[in-house]
């Protein structure tokens, strides 16, 4: 039986010559995976609807056997795909996937979790790669996960609270007007470091790279601009 899912495509990766695995992330179901096969032949009806960052109605028929389930039709609604232009912004969409993907279970209703992500993707094509886009994700995932830090907690300074409070709590087009100083921004860094690797056992894949995508260059900048 087809049942019919509203998601983005996390990844893909070759299974056959002519077949891929796509990885989704949909509002109803969760993390989902599934074969589209025939998608790699050059006349296929999903060549062009699963790509990264494709936003998608699809109906798939899942497995009796195991979590990779058959994919049967695809409508794009919206690509997010734009942000694979720039290095930077790319990185950051990538690590957040790993962080996703780490954190969540297969086959397990979130729609916050989608949302979330789809709202990521959006502000990532607008604004250049910064790392506070990169907090906020991670402090919004873990909240919405049950794992919120607590800003309520003495051992961490007060002004790091602080401004995980703000992160938690800001709209994505809130994030520009932040500027806290940067030894906050190290200090947070730090925290959220020992945080997930606390709660999650180790680092998602490519947090370094997601910070020092949005970490200065050469041009002179005030301590600020850090985050």
């Amino acid at each position: 039986m087809d049942e019919s899912a509203h998601g983005v495509v996390l990844r893909t990766r070759p299974l056959t010559e002519t077949s891929l695995v796509v990885h989704w992330l949909t509002v109803a179901h969760g993390r989902v995976v599934t074969v589209a096969k025939g998608a790699r032949k050059p006349k296929s009806p999903f060549a062009g609807k699963m790509d990264f960052g494709v936003e998608a109605d699809f109906t798939f028929v899942r497995s009796r056997r195991s979590q990779l389930h058959i994919v049967r039709e695809v409508m794009v609604t919206a690509r997010h795909g734009g942000l694979a232009a720039d290095l930077g912004q790319l990185q950051q969409a990538a690590y957040a996937v790993h962080f996703v993907e780490l954190i969540t279970e297969t086959d397990f209703p979130m729609p916050e979790v989608c949302e979330l992500f789809l709202g990521l993707l959006q502000y990532l094509a607008h604004v250049p790669p910064q790392p506070r886009t990169i907090f906020a994700f991670e402090l919004k995932l873990l909240a919405l996960q049950g794992l919120e830090p607590d800003t309520d907690d003495d051992s961490v300074p007060q002004p790091v609270r602080d401004l995980m409070a703000q992160l938690l709590n800001s709209t994505w087009a809130d994030l520009k007007s932040l500027k806290p100083s940067a030894p906050v921004v190290r200090q947070l860094r730090q925290f959220l470091h020992e945080f997930i690797v606390q709660h999650c056992q180790r680092l998602p894949k490519g947090r370094a790279e997601a910070l020092a995508a949005g970490a200065p260059s050469a041009r002179t900048v005030h301590p600020a601009d850090n985050l």
